[in-house]
This record gives C-alpha cells, sequence and structure tokens, in this order.
C-alpha cells in the first residue's frame, strides 16, 4: 500500500507540474526590449502577444538596488517612459519587465512569471540628437553661423531645459560647407552656438549644414542629425549660371557668325580681282 500511495503522489506532483507548465507556456513574455532615446526623452520598448496580461517595470542603477517605475506599473501598453526615472543621465541603467495576471490573487507566486532583461543603457552617452536650427550671415569674406540648441522634454524649475543643459562643455557642432557649384566639402567644429567661417570669395555663394557633435561618446553616437542646409546670396555670375543648353547654343552661333565672315572675305576678295586684272599684262 505504502508503495502505491507513493506512485499516486509522484502522478499527482507529475500532472500538476505538466499543467503548470503548459500554463506557463501560454503567459506572454516581453521580446525584442529596445531602448529609443531622443534628446534624453528615454522610452523602453518591447513586443508581446496580444493577451489581456498586465506589464510591470523596474529598472536599476548599475550597482544600486532595483525600482519601480511609477508610470509602468500594471500597464497594458509595450512601452515605458522612463525619461524622468533615469537621473542622473550619466550612470547606466537597466530595466527588468515582468509579465503579471490581469486580476491578482492571492494565490499566484508573481517569481513564476516570466521576466525579460533591458540591455545597458546611458541616456547621457546614447541618446540620439535630433536636427539644430540655424541660420547664416554673410559679411564680406566671412560667413557667421548662428546655431539655436535643440530643447528637451526635460523640465527643471519651471524651465524647460537644452540639450547643452544637460551637455555643457561637451556638446559641441560640427559645420560643413562648400562653394555652391562645387563638389568639395570642409568641416569645422565649433564649440559654442556662434561660429565665424572665413577664407571665403567674396560675393560667392555658400551652402552650410549644422549637427550637434559630442566627441566624448563613442563613435556610432557622436553626431546627431544634419540640420535643413541654409545657403547665402551670391552676386549674380551670367557664366556661371548658363546651362549646358545655353552654352551650346552660344557655341554653334559663334561658328556661324565665323563662317558668315570667312564666306565673305572670300567673296570679297574674289571680287577684287575679278574687277582688276594683272598689272604685268599692261604694254611698257
Amino acid at each position: 500500500m505504502a508503495s502505491v500511495k507513493t506512485v499516486l503522489y509522484l502522478g499527482v506532483c507529475l500532472s500538476a507540474w505538466i499543467i503548470t507548465s503548459a500554463g506557463g507556456n501560454l503567459v506572454p513574455k516581453a521580446e525584442n526590449v529596445r531602448w529609443v532615446s531622443l534628446d534624453f526623452k528615454t522610452i523602453l520598448t518591447w513586443t508581446a502577444k496580444p493577451s489581456n496580461y498586465k506589464y510591470t517595470v523596474m529598472y536599476s542603477r548599475a550597482g544600486g538596488d532595483w525600482m519601480d517605475s511609477q508610470h509602468c506599473i500594471r500597464v497594458s501598453e509595450s512601452e515605458c517612459d522612463l525619461t524622468f526615472d533615469l537621473v542622473p543621465y550619466d550612470r547606466s541603467y537597466t530595466a527588468d519587465i515582468k509579465t503579471e495576471p490581469e486580476t491578482l490573487d492571492y494565490d499566484y507566486d508573481l517569481e513564476d512569471f516570466p521576466h525579460t532583461d533591458a540591455p545597458p543603457f546611458n541616456p547621457y552617452r546614447e541618446s540620439n540628437i535630433s536636427a539644430v536650427n540655424f541660420t547664416v550671415q554673410a559679411v564680406d569674406e566671412k560667413v557667421m553661423v548662428h546655431i539655436i540648441d535643440p530643447l528637451t522634454s526635460i523640465h527643471q524649475t519651471d524651465k524647460q531645459l537644452s540639450i547643452r543643459d544637460i551637455l555643457k562643455k561637451d556638446l559641441k557642432y560640427k559645420i560643413s560647407y562648400y562653394k555652391a557649384g562645387s563638389t568639395g566639402k570642409r568641416d569645422i567644429i565649433s564649440d559654442s552656438n556662434t561660429a565665424e567661417v572665413s577664407g571665403l570669395d567674396a560675393g560667392q555663394s555658400y551652402c552650410f549644414m549644422v549637427a550637434a557633435f559630442i566627441p566624448s561618446r563613442a563613435k556610432g553616437t557622436q553626431q546627431g542629425a544634419w540640420g535643413i542646409q541654409q545657403c547665402t546670396p551670391g552676386e549674380p555670375n551670367i557664366v556661371q549660371d548658363l546651362s549646358l543648353g545655353a552654352w551650346v547654343g552660344i557655341v554653334f552661333i559663334m561658328l556661324t557668325v565665323l563662317i558668315i565672315i570667312i564666306t565673305v572675305t572670300v567673296l570679297c576678295c574674289k571680287c577684287c580681282r575679278q574687277k582688276n586684272p594683272s598689272q604685268s599684262s599692261a604694254p611698257v
């Protein structure tokens, strides 16, 4: 009898384990977890199969304790805005996305539900920087470039912070320019929002592009998006503005005029010879 009870007990345990395992496989798990960050607005995103389950996000600074994100407790969406949680910005953070049942029950052991870790992320070092707005002003043989720092979605004491408020001296700007009609480009780096580009040809039009540049970062995240190209006005140059078709027309007209001149000259010479016979045949 003892052996029979043991077998029955093992059978019940095995059945329960199979049912639990089968049910666990139906619980959606967060997948394809990634960070999306622009101008220090940082969102954690993931994908999961459609269900009635909820998701809770916890985050941790490297070497620190795990904390709940107040905006991402038992949410149905597959994203979590951690912008205001990842402070200070120049730290490495990770996150944990836990799947939870739609309704909590004391019979549930949440430790048995799946969870997914996010890769480490440092907002200061990895957040993308959007395109900057700037203006150009031509002054004799130089151009003044005036740059506006992109704003973030972060506010402190009623002030909306710019990327310079966060990056401070680490923020520089890359300025790329070329003479209109030329393919050669030059780059300069400016430490401030105003840059002077000198050594230009007076009266010529130059085109400029500007992007945020953070040399202290890894190469892949050093440069932000390019701003919309701006060009300075140049003095009108008829020769440079002529199209290929116009040049072909001019050459054709010049050749036609040349042919006419040569033809008229030859005909005039023939007429003169016919009217004036050679003087060598006259009597002495």
